[in-house]
C-alpha cells in the first residue's frame, strides 16, 4: 500500500482550506497514493467566534471529499472537520473514510479532548467546545485493518493497544500539534505507538501560523513496526509518500513477537 501524508496550513477561510486540500490530494494521486491522509481540522483552523456553522456527516465537507476520492480513484481521509452534535455549545472533531467510489466507510469522533494549562505557552480547553467521541474505529481500506485517531490521542497509548488488539496493522493520525510540544514529543510519540503496537504509523499534521497565534509543527510522516521513519515532510505545505511493506510487519511480529506476548 502506498500511503500519502498531505501538510496542511489551514486558516480561518473555509473555502481556501478545501482548494489547498484538494490540490494536495491531487498531488498525492499522481505519485500512486491508495490512500492520502489530510491534517486535523482541514475545514477550519481559527478563531472559535469566526467558525463555519458544524455540518452533519452527509454535509458539504463530506460532499467534497466523497466527490475527490471518486474522481482521483483513492481512499481519502480528509483530516478532521467540525461536526454538528446534538449539544448546540459544541462539536465533534470527527473524521471521515472514503473508498475509492466516494462511500463513506468509517466515521470517527476524536475520544480525548486537549484540556492543557501551560504557563506562558497556551491556555487551552478542547472540551469546552468539543464533545468527546466514545467509540474505538478499525476501518477496512482495501482489506488493511486502519485504526483510526486525531492528534491528542496520540498521548493515550491504550487506544493504540486497543486498535491493535482489534487487528489494525496501519494507524493513521491527523493532527494540528502546537510548536512547542512538537518539536520535542511528536517524534518520540508517533515511533513509539508504532514500536509497542508493531504497525505502521501514518500522521499528517498542520504546518505554520493560523489564528489566534498558534503555529503548528508540521513534520509528517509514516514510521514503520520497527519505529524507522520512512518518509518525513520538510517544513512546509505538501505532499509526501511512503510504501508499507506487510511482509517486513510480519516479518517483525514473527520475529519479536511482543504484541503477541502480552500478558494484560
Amino acid at each position: 500500500m502506498r500511503v500519502a501524508v498531505c501538510q496542511l496550513n489551514a486558516r480561518a477561510d473555509r473555502a481556501a482550506n478545501l482548494a489547498d486540500a484538494r490540490e494536495l490530494l491531487a498531488r498525492a494521486a499522481v505519485a500512486g497514493a491508495d490512500l492520502a491522509l489530510l491534517p486535523e481540522y482541514t475545514d477550519y483552523l481559527g478563531p472559535h467566534d469566526g467558525a463555519p456553522t458544524p455540518e452533519p456527516i452527509d454535509g458539504e465537507f463530506a460532499k467534497f471529499f466523497a466527490e475527490a476520492a471518486r474522481e482521483l480513484r483513492m481512499w481519502v481521509l480528509p483530516g478532521s472537520f467540525h461536526e454538528a452534535s446534538a449539544d448546540p455549545r459544541r462539536t465533534y472533531n470527527t473524521s471521515l473514510v472514503f473508498d475509492r467510489e466516494g462511500t463513506l466507510r468509517a466515521v470517527y469522533r476524536k475520544i480525548h479532548l486537549y484540556d492543557v494549562e501551560i504557563p506562558g505557552r497556551v491556555s487551552y480547553r478542547e472540551s469546552a467546545t468539543v464533545a468527546p467521541g466514545t467509540e474505538v474505529v478499525v476501518a477496512d481500506v482495501d482489506g488493511v485493518p486502519v485504526g483510526l485517531s486525531i492528534c491528542y490521542d496520540l498521548r493515550f497509548p491504550e487506544l493504540y493497544r486497543r486498535l491493535a488488539v482489534d487487528g489494525a496493522t496501519v494507524v493513521v493520525v491527523p493532527a494540528a500539534f502546537m510548536m512547542h510540544t512538537g518539536r520535542d514529543h511528536w517524534e518520540v510519540l508517533l515511533r513509539a505507538r508504532a514500536i509497542e503496537n508493531q504497525c505502521f504509523v501514518v500522521a499528517a499534521g498542520q504546518i505554520g501560523d493560523h489564528e489566534p497565534r498558534r503555529t503548528c509543527f508540521g513534520r509528517s510522516m509514516v514510521v514503520d513496526p520497527w519505529g524507522t521513519v520512512l518518509a518525513q515532510a520538510p517544513d512546509e505545505v505538501g505532499v509526501t509518500v511512503a510504501d508499507l511493506d506487510f511482509t517486513r510487519l510480519a516479518r517483525i511480529r514473527s520475529e519479536l513477537p511482543s504484541l503477541a506476548n502480552r500478558r494484560l
